[in-house]
């Protein structure tokens, strides 16, 4: 896509100028990698039967679908903020279910949740932001604009966890959960998975995995910073189509995508520079 763009010459004075832009400023961040032990899986009324005949399981794969991220100011530590992000990661397993010779692999899926805190600095903020939304006008009614609130923007950067252990247990023991009960996960996670989630009761068997998470953590304000810009010229790449009936001579014109066989990272993990 970057053959659409085009460039004034570099070194160039076509267009230059000094602009005022609005964006977001970073002002502080932080970076992490968390191991959480024992986080209990929610399963489905099926899922629930099928953990209490296993007798082996193993994580096939996990990925999030969903996370919380709040922002709340420290009390009597101006400027400090507390970010928490609560994640939601799909796990999906094989059950080795049955007994003597007939055993047999059972597909089941369910829900664990975990939890992450930070503090990060983000400053203070002594305006009220007003935007326009495209509501107001005319014949439009009347509207007020509602100012936004002076806390910082939290943004969460991670990648699916990686599952380092599962277990089933036949008694409720010590785990790592956020949530005290199903009815704390919302339900856009919960429809997720093909059925309802159900909590375990004391007679039921309990899955357990232990999730590797890296993330980083961003505190951001909006501000407005002068820098220097050059006007947009029109693209010299002319727009073509292909034909349909011909596929293969549209593959034959597609440049090898080198970068999808060059690992993005080729130090080892742990690896300290």
């Amino acid at each position: 896509m970057a053959d659409n763009r085009s460039y004034p010459p570099v070194g160039g004075s076509v267009g230059r100028e000094v602009v005022c832009i609005d964006t977001n400023r970073v002002l502080d961040s932080c970076r992490d990698k968390d191991c959480f032990e024992n986080v209990k899986v929610f399963l489905t009324n099926f899922g629930q039967d099928v953990i209490n005949k296993a007798s082996d399981v193993r994580v096939r794969d996990a990925c999030i679908i969903g996370a919380d991220v709040t922002i709340e100011p420290i009390q009597f530590n101006r400027g400090f903020y507390t970010v928490r992000c609560r994640f939601y990661v799909k796990v999906f397993c094989d059950v080795c279910a049955g007994g003597g010779n007939q055993n047999k692999v059972i597909p089941i899926e369910g829900i664990a949740v975990c939890e992450k805190k930070a503090v990060l600095y983000g400053g203070e903020g002594c305006v009220n932001i007003f935007r326009s939304d495209g509501l107001c006008g005319f014949c439009m009614g009347t509207k007020f604009g509602e100012p936004a609130n002076n806390l910082p923007t939290a943004i969460v950067e991670t990648v699916d966890p990686v599952v380092l252990d599962a277990k089933i247990c036949d008694k409720p023991r010590e785990f790592y959960c956020c949530c005290c009960c199903v009815g704390d996960i919302p339900d856009s996670v919960c429809s997720t998975v093909s059925g309802p989630l159900v909590d375990a009761t004391d007679d039921d068997r309990n899955l357990y995995v232990t999730l590797g998470f890296f993330t980083v953590i961003l505190v951001v304000r909006p501000g407005q910073y002068l820098v220097n810009a050059a006007e947009y010229s029109v693209p010299d790449k002319v727009c073509r189509s292909y034909d349909a009936e011909d596929p293969c001579a549209l593959f034959e014109k597609m440049a090898f995508p080198v970068q999808e066989f060059t690992p993005c990272n080729t130090k080892p993990l742990g690896y300290n520079t």
